[in-house]
């Protein structure tokens, strides 16, 4: 990034390798470079420097157009803050990838799979209701349904429990961890040391390097 000081590395000779299957959590200060690497994954963002490959799809080689249908069907992102659109339905906003995608034919087989997903995070009842009409927690467990709608491989996850209380944060890595069990691979970020009891292995990142990364057993929810 250009700074009124210079140039500023968000990243810096980082080595990262992510199995399938995998679920790895990845914990930081604000300002370490975490949310830099989530778009780096996802195809948000492009590295000054270095390679990026996904899947074997080397995405620093990919024009945008092809990185944007990549990410449509392969990436799913969560977000701390949720980005739902507020002026769209729970259900409209799980069917809005399907959309952008042209996936799962008609409007009706999306809808179909987007109630299916709402049932599945517990949360079909609200189908009909605007993000707005539902609390924090039914809001992550909606943009979770949205970030599976296209049925990703991978799922990306910048802090998604870090507007939770300790209750709905247990029940989001409920569902992270039947994902996995269901072959999905999870990276996700975090401020919470806590996060190495949920996943299979933690990595600890400062001023954009990789300082930690011990290797830890499969642990269950």
């Amino acid at each position: 990034y250009q700074t009124a000081a210079g140039d500023f590395f968000a990243l810096k000779g980082l080595d990262l390798r992510l199995k399938k299957g995998e679920f790895v959590g990845m914990v930081g200060k604000s300002g370490a470079g975490k949310s830099t690497l989530i778009n780096m994954l996802a195809g948000i963002d492009r590295p000054t420097a270095g390679e990026i490959f996904v899947g074997g799809r080397a995405l620093h080689h990919m024009s945008e157009s092809d990185i944007a249908a990549w990410r449509g069907q392969n990436v799913g992102v969560i977000f701390q803050f949720f980005q739902l659109m507020p002026s769209l339905t729970c259900l409209q906003n799980v069917m809005l990838p399907m959309d952008f995608a042209n996936l799962y034919g008609s409007e009706a087989e999306r809808r179909t799979r987007a109630l299916a997903l709402l049932e599945q995070m517990d949360i079909a009842e609200h189908a009909f209701k605007p993000p707005s009409a539902v609390s924090g927690g039914q809001q992550q467990r909606v943009a979770i349904a949205r970030a599976l709608a296209c049925d990703p491989a991978i799922l990306l996850a910048d802090e998604p429990t870090g507007n939770l209380d300790s209750k709905t944060a247990t029940a989001v890595f409920d569902i992270f961890h039947q994902l996995i069990d269901q072959g999905k691979t999870i990276f996700m970020v975090s401020h919470d040391r806590d996060l190495a009891h949920q996943v299979h292995r933690t990595l600890t990142l400062a001023d954009g390097r990789l300082v930690a990364s011990p290797p830890r057993e499969k642990t269950g929810s």
